[in-house]
């Protein structure tokens, strides 16, 4: 049983597994057309990105809306896939964001969508890569100095 105390900051805890996963969303209106220019229409984005996120199993960290682009700062379990995470969170609400606004869709988004088709994904660790190797290269050298032999993937 893992006590409170021991809890890793930011992790998610599930009954088989612990995780602490962290990505960078960022997508941008299509055309870059300046979409969300007063807090009336970024709020009502926020919203529906909220629920969705809240729908999927999703944890929106840090938001931002720009007039015409998202950040996102996200956590999800493994078992979801990065691109999964994307379709929900633009499909959705690109859909539900043009049909409550029409004129937005006639006006602006001639072509039918809110969202540009290309995002950013990034991760974002509390462990660089170089930490990780070290991590890694530590536990062989303390294997072998203990007299113990693992083969190397190296």
């Amino acid at each position: 049983m893992i006590k409170k105390k021991d809890k890793i900051k930011d992790a998610g805890y599930e009954k088989h597994y612990v995780y602490n996963t962290h990505y960078h969303l960022i997508w941008c209106t299509k055309y870059r057309n300046q979409i969300f220019t007063n807090t009336n229409l970024a709020e009502e984005m926020r919203k529906l990105l909220l629920q969705i996120a809240e729908d999927n199993q999703i944890k929106i960290e840090k938001m931002e809306i720009r007039p015409e682009y998202v950040h996102l700062l996200v956590s999800f379990k493994p078992s979801k896939s990065g691109s999964s995470v994307i379709k929900a969170l633009k499909g959705r609400s690109g859909r539900l964001f043009l049909q409550a606004h029409p004129e937005i869709r006639q006006n602006k988004m001639w072509g039918g969508h809110l969202w540009s088709p290309s995002y950013y994904f990034g991760s974002v660790g509390n462990m660089s890569k170089e930490v990780v190797e070290k991590y890694i290269n530590d536990q062989v050298y303390n294997a072998i100095k203990d007299g113990k032999s693992y083969p190397s993937a190296h």
